[in-house]
């Protein structure tokens, strides 16, 4: 059974930092693209980051680009999201994914997701 499980959501003040994770199963982690994805209430969801796994490029949606930084541990099934500087912008729930395009396309397993709010 695939899983895909976020933790690490909570409550942070602006300006500060958290680190999201997530724990892949049930699939080879190695050959996937990993993301995180975001929806905030009324909106859409976002693309946030993505590591390929052809060379382990670093995508970042341009709005996190210097303040959020994704890893993976593959020996462990680990996706990582530090988020640094926090804006009250960034609170949503975020979703952790697994493709297996190499470029950060096609998604098909998803997380239940996690949340955090930003204090202002």
């Amino acid at each position: 059974e695939v899983q895909l499980v976020e933790s690490g959501g909570g409550l942070v003040q602006a300006g500060g930092s958290l680190r999201l994770s997530c724990a892949a199963s049930g699939f080879t982690f190695d050959d996937y693209a990993i993301g995180w994805f975001r929806q905030a209430p009324g909106k859409g969801r976002e693309g946030v980051s993505c590591i390929s796994p052809t060379d382990g490029s670093k995508y970042y949606t341009d709005s996190v680009k210097g303040r959020f930084t994704v890893s993976s541990d593959n020996a462990n099934n680990m996706l990582y999201l530090q988020m640094n500087s926090l804006k009250p912008e960034d609170a949503a729930v975020y979703y952790c994914a697994a493709s297996p395009d190499g470029d950060c396309r096609g998604y098909v397993y998803w997380g239940q997701g996690t949340q955090f709010t930003v204090s202002s």
